[in-house]
């Protein structure tokens, strides 16, 4: 089957056609004829819907059938810009144990699956995650389920994130991800996104409502912080979540967000690297790191560093009940480029020396 829709993805010709009704048409004909295809609920509800769009612009049973998770598939066609490998799709997941009070406390439509099987667009490294605006009719409902590619965090954070801790961290830092399995990985990236979007969704300045408004590069990384900062702290301060895994949890998170992200984006930082500049800079400003002998060293306090850190950003956030929106952003953007390297000339950010020097050491 997944070789079946390699094939007539292969076949599919320019983006540009994929909304004319000529395009769908002749595709809706091409899934029709194949027996593998057509044999999967899911890819008859893709049928019905091309054949109705744009004239209805929904994909409405396709994404039912996503959302309702009985086959543990996904299947569609993509037009998202930020994600270019992804076109006419199929994969089939697995899903990971749920702990009930992170589920009805943390509670978003959010889905972390393992990947078992994908077609091509799938596989690059880029599609960690799956929304449902990426689907051909741009739309997102809030029943719609979030999917995040577990299998791929806990690949990045094994390539990745696991070299930095062990090259610029003091020795004994994050001893829970050092020691952590595969399968405590893929909990603790589980935990860390269901917490992910349902802190998006809480706050003065709540996405995707004020999505638009935190479009911009250092506004949508500092968003992006905002809500790991918030799930370190709920991992710390929920009692309720399991002990080890919520711990395990808060390391997790911290060692992405203070390391890996940090290098990522070429030649210039992408927005979650200007966000890691920010909480990398904050902490070290406020004594909660320090760096000796070229190694990060973590100090007792930083916990309450990240509590004073999210207590700064809802306070300039909060000021939308008094303010005009245009000067919350200021705000927020004056606080981002307070605490990383901007190149005026550029009009752009520079990784700061620390992990531009990391960068060229590691061969990121």
């Amino acid at each position: 089957m997944i070789s079946e829709v390699n094939r007539l993805r292969s076949e599919l010709g320019p983006r540009s056609e994929y909304r004319k009704p000529e395009f769908l048409a002749k595709l809706a004909d091409r899934l029709t004829d194949s027996p593998a295809l057509l044999e999967r609920p899911l890819v008859r509800a893709l049928i019905d819907d091309i054949r109705e769009f744009p004239e209805k612009q929904r994909l409405s049973r396709t994404k039912a059938l996503v959302n309702g998770a009985t086959e543990n598939s996904i299947a569609g066609l993509f037009n998202a810009s930020y994600f270019p490998s992804l076109s006419l799709e199929y994969l089939q997941y697995r899903t990971l144990p749920v702990d009930e009070h992170l589920a009805e406390r943390y509670a978003s439509p959010t889905m972390p699956i393992v990947i078992e099987n994908m077609s091509e667009g799938f596989r690059s490294r880029t599609v960690v995650a799956l929304f449902p605006e990426n689907q051909l009719d741009g739309h997102q409902d809030p029943q719609d389920l979030i999917f995040y590619f577990i299998d791929k965090f806990v690949e990045r954070h094994q390539r990745l994130t696991l070299p930095l801790i062990e090259a610029l961290m003091e020795p004994g830092a994050f001893p829970l991800v050092r020691a952590a399995s595969e399968p405590m990985m893929e909990l603790a990236s589980s935990w860390w996104v269901r917490m992910h979007e349902y802190h998006h969704r809480e706050g003065d300045l709540p996405i995707p409502k004020y999505l638009s408004a935190k479009s911009i590069k250092p506004l949508a990384g500092l968003e992006e912080l905002r809500t790991d900062v918030s799930s370190m702290l709920a991992c710390l301060s929920d009692h309720r979540l399991p002990r080890e895994t919520a711990e395990l949890t808060y390391q997790f998170i911290l060692s992405e967000r203070l390391l890996r992200y940090a290098v990522e984006g070429i030649p210039r930082p992408n927005y979650d690297a200007v966000a890691s500049q920010v909480l990398f800079t904050y902490l070290a400003e406020n004594s909660a790191i320090s760096i000796e002998d070229g190694r990060i060293h973590l100090s007792p306090d930083l916990p309450a560093t990240l509590r004073c850190f999210l207590d700064e950003i809802q306070s300039i956030e909060s000021l939308i009940h008094e303010h005009e929106l245009e000067d919350v952003r200021t705000r927020l953007l004056a606080f981002v480029n307070r605490y990383t390297d901007f190149d005026e000339e550029a009009k752009d950010y520079r990784h700061i020396s620390f992990f531009a020097e990391a960068k060229e050491r590691l061969g990121f």
